[in-house]
């Protein structure tokens, strides 16, 4: 499995090269599946076009017209393929057989069925399949949301049980922080699929969360590597036992994030499964969530949000916080958050007072925190971010020699 993003088939010579590519994979005796991204900015010129025409594009109107990107660029890397004397055919996400829920914009996969790339592959050609979409339940074409294309491939990958699935893209592969503000990051020759799970939901965005959750539940082994340079790049698999595991592989960060707080909620059961119930049901990913001490009876709850989301949970904030008597509702787009990720976490006791001690020095506030047994996140202003990010990334070692 191949899958090539939209900086990998952005232009006709980059479509020739990846036709190259993928038929020399081909002639070297493996059968190639390939999915792929709609051309360069393709997807975010179609989405202007929309709201162009439209103040609040129809759901279902917008998931059919995004899809066209991925067929544009999987029909033209076909016909270059067929150009290098081997049978190529292309598929749509329905025509592959990718069966999703009803969710426009951001459907889950539900079932890939894949019979006809099956029969292409046995046929001794390639199927390219377009990356980002699939069919709902109810017969609708749908988006997978962003990194679909991932998921599409890491999917795929595991119905065809593929033995590898490789994820090209711009970069060379899975580095220790993002090299745009670590100059010196070090990338890394494997991650298990738990740290990439926390690096994809932290920040990272090499690889998108959705796939790096297939990968793990099928255990398919993904190389993240360059369309560019064609060199080697990071494993994403099953942490090995038997090896010791290094204490903090990679320092991450994300500024697209908007923190909502509840103020004077009355401190009693139902309160806040009644407001997070609200948010699930609009389709809203909560991240952290802090509740402080009670005082006379009421409390403030604070969590975050992806910015994206801010209106419609603003929306559905006031609704509860009216129904249950909470005095407002405020909210702030100026934080990002910096998470530290390393599954020999477990093992090494201090990380967390480390990480604090660290960022005190820098004069960077924390607003938030949260931990998971290989993860420690931290709110702070969004203008710290990158001070923080730099400075965690050398007090633990991780800048390149």
């Amino acid at each position: 499995m191949q899958k090539f993003g939209g900086t990998s088939v952005a232009d006709p010579d980059r479509i020739r090269a990846v036709a190259d590519h993928v038929v020399a994979t081909h002639n070297a005796g493996s059968e190639v599946c390939v999915v792929v991204s709609a051309m360069g900015k393709a997807t975010d010129e179609l989405v202007r076009l929309a709201h162009d025409v439209s103040k609040n594009p129809a759901g279902r109107e917008l998931d059919m017209l995004l899809t066209a990107g991925e067929r544009i660029s999987m029909s033209l890397l076909c016909m270059a393929i067929i150009d290098r004397g081997v049978h190529a055919v292309s598929f749509t996400g329905s025509q592959a057989g990718i069966v999703t829920d009803t969710v426009h914009g951001k459907a889950k996969i539900l079932e890939v069925k894949g019979d006809r790339i099956r029969e292409v592959l046995a046929e001794g050609g390639i199927a390219v399949v377009a990356g980002f979409q699939g069919i709902s339940t109810s017969r609708d074409i749908t988006t997978l949301g962003r990194g679909g294309s991932d998921t599409t491939a890491v999917a795929l990958a595991a119905a065809l049980e593929a033995e590898t699935c490789e994820i090209y893209t711009d970069v060379p592969g899975i580095f220790t922080a993002d090299p745009r503000i670590v100059p010196n990051a070090t990338k890394l020759e494997r991650v298990s699929y738990d740290e990439m799970l926390e690096m994809a939901a932290t920040g990272g965005r090499v690889l998108a969360l959705r796939s790096v959750e297939f990968a793990r539940n099928y255990g398919v082994p993904v190389h993240v590597r360059s369309s560019f340079t064609w060199e080697h790049g990071t494993w994403v698999v099953e942490e090995d036992p038997s090896m010791e595991q290094a204490v903090i592989s990679g320092i991450t960060h994300e500024a697209s994030e908007a923190k909502v707080t509840i103020t004077r909620v009355d401190d009693r059961p139902g309160v806040a499964a009644r407001l997070f119930r609200a948010l699930a049901n609009s389709e809203i990913n909560v991240d952290m969530i802090v509740q402080n001490v009670s005082t006379e009876g009421h409390t403030d709850i604070s969590f975050t949000v992806p910015e994206s989301d801010l209106a419609r949970t603003i929306e559905v904030a006031e609704k509860i916080a009216g129904e249950v008597g909470a005095s407002g509702v405020s909210q702030d787009s100026d934080i990002a958050r910096v998470s530290v990720i390393g599954a020999g976490m477990r093992s090494n006791p201090g990380i967390a007072a480390q990480m604090f001690e660290v960022l005190s020095e820098e004069g960077v506030n924390i607003l938030m925190i949260s931990t998971s047994s290989i993860r420690i996140s931290c709110v702070v202003r969004a203008g710290d971010v990158e001070k923080a990010v730099r400075s965690l990334h050398a007090a633990f070692g991780l800048d390149a020699e």
